[in-house]
């Protein structure tokens, strides 16, 4: 039979341990308020673009038509110009030598990105074959619209008790 003898050391370490477990979660027993504010930066730019659309190469049966569709094909190049702006633009470009000699070459771009915000300044045509279409976009409203569904914040203030 194995006797129990107390020992000062095993004990010290064992209230040791419990006394760091008990204050280790300390902060679920102090209660605390925080405030919260809202992040706005101090200034707003204003981009704009210009889209252009030929009339002559719009399908339509008529002239009308056509100059509708030119005015659709202006102002959506005039948001792929927004998009440039904001997001960038990816190039990739490819070259095939064959014994030292270039045989091939090939460049594209592309863009893709969501314009939230913008409104048309104006659509005019210019020319006697071309229509253009005038963008701007407000930083300030994109804000709005962010702000609308997700809330930026940093902490204000924070209050124990």
């Amino acid at each position: 039979m194995r006797r129990f003898t107390f020992n000062s050391k095993r004990a010290f370490t064992v209230l040791a341990t419990l006394v760091t477990l008990l204050f280790s979660g300390c902060t679920s027993l102090f209660n605390k308020h925080v405030e919260w504010e809202t992040i706005e930066p101090e200034t707003f730019p204003i981009i704009s673009a210009v889209g252009y659309a030929p009339i002559s190469a719009q399908k339509g049966h008529d002239k009308a038509s056509k100059m509708l569709m030119a005015l659709k094909a202006s102002k959506l190049d005039a948001y792929r110009e927004l998009t440039q702006q904001v997001y960038g633009q990816k190039v990739d470009g490819e070259q095939t030598l064959s014994n030292l000699i270039l045989q091939n070459t090939q460049l594209g771009s592309s863009v893709q990105g969501v314009i939230r915000g913008a409104r048309v300044i104006k659509s005019y045509p210019v020319g006697d074959d071309t229509y253009a279409t005038e963008l701007e976009l407000d930083f300030k409203v994109v804000n709005d619209i962010y702000l609308s569904t997700a809330k930026p914040r940093r902490v204000k203030k924070v209050h124990y008790y």
